[in-house]
């Protein structure tokens, strides 16, 4: 005699036989679940490419509209220099209003020593860019240099510097007493030149 209670019953998509078939049971929705995972990921995608390109836009508008006052400022300053607003208000009626136009004359070539420096921690100015070829490199300064005097000027910070170097005559030697990075001092000869 058979006993029935002890057999299981078969489970719902598998072959009611006796279990002739040892493979993995088919599963009809798992290809809707791989359809919506790969359209969620694509659609993540597309989600993080509109962020991205969105921040590039924003940054680029914002960069643009700091410019654009940081433009309208300097505007503001240099009105007043160039004959005020009353000027360009009232146009001289004897004069033609599309006539050419003269550029304003070349304001004087100022001496420089061809590096970038900016204030050291304790005194003096420290360089951080030595152009080449150029009149601080010909007298052979490098980056690290700090600069602690121009000729008799002592030199505190980047802005003694940039002025002792405005006040210097273009072509006439200047020393400069100079600490290099490795805490020994040294003095230096330069003619500052002129960049045209």
């Amino acid at each position: 005699m058979e006993q029935t209670a002890l057999r299981p019953k078969p489970m719902p998509g598998q072959e009611s036989g006796g279990g002739g078939k040892s493979g993995p049971a088919r599963r009809p929705h798992a290809a809707r679940r791989r359809g919506r995972r790969l359209t969620t990921l694509l659609f993540g995608l597309f989600v993080a490419a509109v962020l991205v390109l969105s921040g590039v836009g924003l940054g680029a508008v914002g960069a643009t509209v700091i410019g654009m006052s940081k433009l309208a400022e300097l505007r503001r300053q240099e009105g007043p220099h160039q004959g005020g607003p009353s000027a360009s208000a009232h146009p001289d009626p004897s004069l033609p209003s599309a006539g050419p136009t003269t550029a304003p004359a070349p304001a004087p070539a100022a001496p420089t020593l061809g590096l970038e420096a900016v204030d050291a921690e304790k005194s003096g100015a420290l360089v951080v860019g030595v152009h080449v070829p150029g009149p601080g490199f010909a007298a052979g300064l490098v980056r690290g240099d700090v600069l602690l005097a121009f000729g008799r000027t002592r030199i505190d910070t980047a802005d003694d510097l940039a002025r002792a170097v405005a006040g210097a005559r273009a072509g006439r030697e200047v020393v400069l007493t100079v600490r290099h990075r490795s805490g020994g001092y040294q003095q230096l000869t330069a003619v500052p030149g002129v960049v045209v």
